[in-house]
C-alpha cells in the first residue's frame, strides 16, 4: 500500500510538470513518457494485488498451520498428563506389588524356620527311633548269644585251663566272654585278672591298668584284690609312674601286711632303693 502511494504521487508529479509546459513544447517523448509511466502503474497495481493474494494465501497457511500447531501442543499436553496419571498409577501398583513381594518373603522366610524346625525334630526322632532300634538290636544280639554261649563254669574252668596251658590269645577271648555275658558274678572279677596278667605278660601294661582296675573297684572284696593292687603297682612303675607305683605298692604293705603280696611289695620297693613307708611330715 505505501508503494502505491508513492507511485501516484510519482504520477501526479508528473502530470503537474506536464501541464506547466505550454502546449507547443509538448513532444512525443513526453507522450511516451506517460504511457509508460501509466504502464508501470497498472504493472504496480497488478503486483501490488498478486502480492495481496499471495498474502491472503500465506496468512491462510499460517492460520492453518497456527490451527495445526495448537492441536498438536492440545494432544502433546494431553499425551503428556495421560503419561503422568499411567506413570502415578503404574507407580502405585509398583508400590502395591513391591509390599506383597515384601510380604511374601517375611512368609517365606517364616515358613522356612518353620520347615526347619520340623526337620530338626523329625532328625531327632528318627536318630531316637534309630537308637532305640540299634538297643534292642544289640539287646537281642546279646541275649541270642547270651542263649549260645555255654554256661558259666564251663566257660571259666576252659579259659582258666587255656591260661594255665599258655593259649594266652585262645584265654584272653574266653575271659573276655565270660565278662561279657556274666559280668555280675563273682568269677567276673576273677576274669578280668586274668585279662590284666595276660596284658602284663604281653607287655601292654597300659591295658593291664584298667582290667586291675576293673577287679578293685567292682570286686574290692575279692580273691584277686591284693594280687590287682600289687601288679597295678608293678604296671604304673612299669610306665613311668613311679611316684603313683610306690605309694600303690606301700598302699599294699599297709592294707595287706601279712600277705604274699605285701613280702612281694617291700621287695619291690628295696630294689628301688625306697623305704616300705613313706617318711612323716614333722610334727605328725
Amino acid at each position: 500500500m505505501k508503494m502505491q502511494r508513492c507511485l501516484t504521487l510519482f504520477v501526479l508529479l508528473i502530470v503537474f510538470c506536464v501541464n506547466l509546459t505550454p502546449a507547443w513544447g509538448v513532444s512525443k517523448e513526453i507522450i511516451q513518457l506517460q504511457t509508460q509511466v501509466q504502464a508501470l502503474q497498472d504493472q504496480m497495481t497488478h503486483m501490488q494485488q498478486s502480492f495481496d493474494e499471495r498474502m491472503g494465501v500465506m496468512k491462510s497457511l499460517m492460520d492453518q498451520n497456527t490451527d495445526s500447531m495448537n492441536k498438536v501442543v492440545a494432544s502433546m499436553t494431553a499425551l503428556q498428563t495421560s503419561l503422568q496419571k499411567l506413570q502415578s498409577d503404574n507407580g502405585a501398583k509398583a508400590d502395591q506389588v513391591s509390599g506383597q513381594v515384601q510380604a511374601l518373603n517375611d512368609s517365606l522366610d517364616e515358613l522356612k524356620a518353620r520347615l526347619a524346625k520340623v526337620s530338626k525334630q523329625l532328625e531327632d526322632m528318627q536318630a531316637a527311633q534309630q537308637s532305640v532300634a540299634a538297643g534292642q538290636a544289640a539287646q537281642q544280639a546279646q541275649q541270642q548269644a547270651l542263649a549260645q554261649a555255654p554256661p558259666p563254669d564251663v566257660l571259666y574252668n576252659n579259659a582258666l585251663r587255656d591260661y594255665n596251658a599258655a593259649k594266652n590269645d585262645l584265654a584272653k577271648q574266653e575271659f573276655s566272654d565270660y565278662v561279657r555275658f556274666y559280668a555280675s558274678t563273682d568269677l567276673a572279677g576273677n576274669s578280668y585278672f586274668y585279662l590284666a596278667e595276660i596284658a602284663y605278660k604281653q607287655g601292654n601294661f597300659q591295658e593291664a591298668v584298667k582290667n586291675y582296675d576293673q577287679v578293685l573297684q567292682n570286686f574290692p572284696t575279692g580273691s584277686k584284690a591284693a594280687s590287682s593292687e600289687l601288679k597295678r603297682g608293678l604296671a604304673l612303675i612299669e610306665l613311668g609312674k613311679k611316684d603313683d607305683g610306690i605309694a600303690q605298692l606301700r598302699h599294699v604293705i599297709q592294707r595287706y601286711p601279712r600277705s604274699n603280696e605285701a613280702l612281694q611289695a617291700r621287695d619291690r620297693l628295696r630294689k628301688l632303693g625306697v623305704p616300705a613307708t613313706a617318711a612323716r611330715a614333722p610334727g605328725e
